[in-house]
């Protein structure tokens, strides 16, 4: 019983020195310090947590001040937002120490709220003033970073000075006209009759759809305004970017017919014997299918160019397939060999004239690729 005892002993003390080891070696240090504060609320005398906290919170506060540190002989704006990061995680560690006396008793934390204030209103001024002097080129690039930068300043800074007005202007000045130019379809069937439907369609799906879904000329979602080519003319603008839409392949196979069969067999009862005993027989049926389908794939290219400089700003294919297919069912032989399936597959059946005309597997072709088409453009205008 004592050698029991002795073991027993052994193994807690093991385990205590184990769990205290378990702290001091956990990779992440800020959430290992904020688990032994959680730990020390719940058991304000629990030895491990006691033991590690000051080796915890000693490593911790080191490692964010040195980074602050660090960032502060970085030249670029965005040492900034790492120092703010890094003062808000220190202010957190503080709030966490004193609103729990058992961690405050053991460890003093530093109230960096005037840091952070002090950070935040010198990177606003920063940040603002850097937006000015980007807002001087006509780049749109540049006035993107300045709609940005002044975001940024109003952001650690609410209402500083005209920040929001200048991201205003910013937008405005980084806006453009965008022309969305009519599908131009450069496929078999255009030329053939095939395609007078489909084009029509892809006209007005993709240009007119395009052009309205993306806010037309009062987009205020996107700092571009779209234009169709007719409006472009009427309202006399002149595009800073043109979309050009073309079907490069449009294959659209001719109904394709495929035949086969299977059998089928079932024992069925045909009478009783004179101990009235089911007799049986096996009957025997052959089901004949007659399968039509159709299948149809487009690729279309999208290109953006720059007006001024006819640059390619973006240009993307898209790929997409429809399939369609019916089968119709003939049964040859003693309709009782049928299951459950093959009887409502036979009263299903209709006439092959339910196949899909051109113009609508055009629509479910154009259907699918037109959300593509559109979000790229719109990733393409916006910041």
């Amino acid at each position: 019983m004592k050698h029991i005892l002795h073991i027993l002993l052994v193994a807690l003390a093991f385990t205590s020195c184990k769990t205290s080891k378990d702290y001091l070696q956990r990779s992440n240090e800020d959430k290992t310090l904020f688990d032994i504060i959680k730990k020390l609320n719940k058991s304000a005398n629990d030895a491990d947590a006691l033991k590690a906290l000051p080796i915890v919170f000693d490593n911790v506060t080191k490692l964010h001040v040195n980074k602050i540190a660090k960032y502060s002989n970085y030249k670029e704006l965005s040492r900034w937002d790492k120092m703010i990061d890094e003062y808000t995680a220190l202010q957190k560690i503080y709030d966490a120490v004193i609103n729990s006396p058992a961690t405050s008793n053991v460890v003093t934390a530093t109230n960096y709220q005037n840091d952070i204030y002090t950070t935040k209103q010198t990177a606003a001024e920063e940040y603002y003033n850097t937006a000015l002097l980007l807002m001087q080129n006509q780049n749109r690039d540049e006035i993107k970073k300045a709609y940005a930068y002044f975001k940024k300043a109003d952001k650690y800074v609410p209402n500083y000075y005209n920040a929001k007005t200048k991201m205003q202007e910013a937008f405005d000045a980084a806006t453009i006209n965008v022309l969305i130019n009519p599908v131009q379809d450069n496929s078999f069937f255009f030329n053939t009759g095939w395609g007078n439907t489909g084009y029509n369609y892809s006209n007005e799906y993709f240009q007119q759809n395009l052009v309205r879904e993306l806010g037309g000329q009062n987009s205020s979602r996107y700092p571009a305004k779209f234009y169709t080519e007719w409006e472009a003319r009427r309202d006399n603008v002149k595009p800073d970017w043109v979309v050009n839409l073309t079907i490069q392949n449009l294959n659209i196979s001719g109904p394709k017919k495929s035949f086969d069969q299977s059998r089928r067999s079932e024992s069925v009862e045909i009478g009783r014997d004179t101990l009235n005993r089911p007799i049986y027989q096996t009957v025997y049926a052959t089901i004949n299918y007659a399968t039509t389908s159709i299948d149809a794939n487009v690729k279309m290219n999208v290109s953006i160019i720059d007006a001024n400089t006819r640059g390619v700003i973006l240009s993307q294919s898209y790929r997409e397939s429809y399939n369609w297919s019916h089968t119709e069912t003939t049964d040859i032989g003693d309709s009782r060999a049928l299951n459950e399936y093959d009887r409502g597959r036979a009263e299903s059946n209709q006439p092959t004239n339910i196949q899909p005309s051109r113009e609508v597997i055009l629509n479910n072709l154009y259907r699918k690729i037109y959300p593509q088409v559109r979000n790229k453009i719109a990733y393409a205008v916006d910041w």
